[in-house]
């Protein structure tokens, strides 16, 4: 979810001005903000663009957008944040010093420094440390996590993880933990950079999908990451191959067969992927069975831009040409920096992706 964090020193009128464009571009039929509509606003999760654009919007409609959109759950809550703020608010802080519950701080501590033994100890003496929430509201995930999601350093906070973190992991697991959190951390270590690069990643899948965490769970996230080795081995603890996964893993006859089974939020997915990694036949596939370049990627998979913008900075040229002969839209700008495809390449210096899309446009007249 790309959330848009708030800055260090937010104002209350400033964001009530936010709100009240939005309706104005509401009103103009943006396609870009019915995205953002249906991304942050609760209601409209499933919603088509012709449905968010043609309904009744309110100021409070507006309002809960923003504030969801800037990662608090409420304008209440965003507000009190603003005027009464906490340790756990200041988003400049590392999220294991935001932590404002002592004993909770001192486990992430322990757990952080690799100490088993002391960890342990303290889950023995404080046994509800292992299922308890903490809030970190106001960036885009990791708002409510559990002591056990900190083994995945992801988000990344220290840029490494003991040696023993699957020791430490284990004292967590053994303390006791629900399969909602155990799920949770399947998708964080399963998409961790940190986590593969300190050769922990494939023994804690193992180890959370032996204490039940369903393998399921991770794939979607690891793949949309690259994280293909997670995505294998995932695979072989039970997770099922997918449309979108046979998309994201450019498994072409696997994707032929599941795609005619497969649901319109799978198809959606596919076509996210398979753009984002290059896979040609697997996109003119989706293609040819209708599924639109034009509609913003899915929720969790880079939803903030189009297949075209993912194309456009992996600077996958005959990606692009395939996605622009079928129809895809350059002037479509993502809802993070209002950027076209173009304007993607020209800033990840993708330059005969660039002056392609740029030839196109003249030739348009976009």
């Amino acid at each position: 979810m790309p959330v848009s964090p708030l800055p260090s020193n937010p104002n209350l009128d400033h964001l009530k001005h936010q709100a009240k464009d939005l309706l104005k571009a509401h009103a103009s039929r943006s396609p870009q903000i019915a995205q953002i509509i249906r991304e942050f606003h609760p209601r409209f999760a499933k919603s088509a663009d012709s449905e968010i654009l043609s309904a009744e919007l309110k100021l409070s409609d507006a309002q809960l957008t923003i504030a969801r959109r800037h990662g608090f759950p409420s304008w209440p809550r965003m507000k009190q944040r603003i005027e009464n703020p906490m340790l756990a608010d200041r988003l400049d802080l590392p999220h294991h010093e935001r932590i404002e519950d002592s004993l909770f701080r001192r486990a992430v501590d322990l757990l952080d420094a690799g100490d088993a033994a002391a960890l342990r100890a303290l889950l023995r003496e404080h046994p509800k440390l292992a299922r308890q929430h903490v809030d970190l509201e106001g960036t885009n995930y990791f708002r409510h996590p559990t002591l056990l999601e900190f083994i995945a350093e992801n988000p990344t906070r220290r840029g490494s993880l003991p040696k023993n973190i699957v020791e430490v992991a284990k004292v967590i697991l053994d303390a006791g933990t629900s399969r909602e959190a155990l799920n949770e951390t399947l998708a964080l270590v399963a998409s961790s950079l940190v986590a593969r690069q300190s050769g922990s990643q494939i023994a804690l899948i193992d180890l959370l999908c032996d204490y039940g965490a369903d393998p399921n769970s991770g794939t979607r996230v690891a793949a949309i990451h690259s994280e293909f080795a997670a995505v294998e081995e995932l695979i072989r603890r039970g997770a099922r191959v997918d449309t979108p996964i046979a998309a994201a893993m450019g498994r072409v006859e696997e994707a032929r067969q599941l795609l005619p089974g497969a649901s319109g939020e799978d198809r959606h997915w596919a076509l996210a992927v398979a753009s984002q990694f290059g896979h040609l036949e697997i996109v003119r596939m989706l293609l040819d069975a209708e599924e639109d370049p034009n509609r913003y990627n899915p929720v969790g998979g880079h939803s903030h831009s189009t297949p075209l913008h993912q194309a456009a900075a992996a600077g996958r040229l005959e990606m692009a040409r395939l996605l622009v002969e079928r129809g895809a839209r350059l002037d479509l700008r993502d809802t993070m920096w209002n950027a076209t495809p173009a304007e993607w390449a020209a800033h990840e210096k993708k330059s005969e992706v660039e002056e392609y899309l740029r030839e196109v446009e003249k030739r348009s007249g976009t």
